[in-house]
């Protein structure tokens, strides 16, 4: 079955970064877009980062563009988030999602395009 496992999470100083992993299983990882949510404590879920089956695409959204950077390694399974400058509006629980088709969904920050998630993980922002 499908299975996305999300880690990395930790607590991080402002202005510092985190890395975050999501391992994939269960289905071909090299022809499904991924993307990156998180969901700050008492706000509802937020698309971050997105990318295409082969990478060729990347997409932010205007609140982490040029600090984040989405990747992905076909070859072993794993999508990526590097969050440099952490700012404390970044703190929250993070997920990945599977898409359904190759390419990052124009309707990409809507839940329904995406069929599996991750557990999450915890990113703290403090001094």
């Amino acid at each position: 079955q499908v299975q996305l496992v999300e880690s990395g999470g930790g607590l991080a100083q402002p202005g510092g970064f985190l890395r975050l992993s999501c391992a994939a299983s269960g289905f071909t990882f090299d022809s499904y877009a991924m993307s990156w949510f998180r969901q700050a404590p008492g706000k509802g879920r937020e698309w971050v980062s997105g990318i295409w089956s082969d990478s060729t695409h990347t997409h932010y959204s205007d609140s982490v563009k040029v600090r984040f950077t989405i990747s992905r390694d076909n070859a072993k399974n794993t999508v990526y988030q590097q969050m440099n400058d952490l700012k404390d509006e970044d703190k929250g629980q993070y997920y990945c999602a599977k898409g359904r088709t190759s390419e990052v969904n124009t309707n990409k920050r809507l839940d329904n395009v995406y069929d599996f998630w991750g557990q999450g993980t915890q990113v703290t922002v403090s001094s």
